[in-house]
């Protein structure tokens, strides 16, 4: 479950005042560190952890983190960060779902399903929506080739 832009917001709001509860040292992700940030999951859903890793090094360290326990990233913000791993019994935080499009909605989200609403307005023979009956190649006006 990717989060959205809406929903990390929410979490970084709440996320703010919490203490750091893992740290990563500069060894790096390892499997201690893994069981304790999946443990802290399971009972906060949401934590901060501060990595102690080499600025090229944290984003990797980071993202291997929440593959490792399962979570998301909420926010990374220099050696701090907010993972976040909802509970599926009885979640603590509850996050707005994203709207899903309606049924008949095209990829954009229009309603590309009902062309004969748009035909139906459409009186004229020469395509356009203006309501004449003038093709575009019809008209007495000089071409500017």
């Amino acid at each position: 479950m990717a989060l959205t832009g809406k929903q990390k917001r929410t979490l970084r709001g709440l996320g703010h005042h919490l203490a750091v509860v893992v740290q990563v040292g500069k060894t790096g992700v390892t499997a201690g560190v893994v069981k304790a940030t999946a443990q802290a999951l399971k009972d906060h859903e949401l934590i901060k952890v501060k990595i102690e890793a080499e600025k090229e090094d944290r984003a990797e360290a980071l993202a291997q983190l929440a593959k490792d326990t399962g979570s998301e990233v909420a926010q990374s913000l220099g050696k701090t960060a907010l993972l976040f791993k909802q509970r599926k019994n009885k979640p603590k935080i509850k996050l707005d779902r994203p709207k899903a499009a309606p049924k008949d909605a095209g990829p954009n989200g229009d309603d590309a399903g009902d062309d004969a609403a748009d035909d139906a307005d459409d009186d004229d023979d020469d395509g356009d929506d203006d309501g004449d009956d003038e093709s575009a190649d019809d008209s007495d006006e000089p071409s500017e080739d």
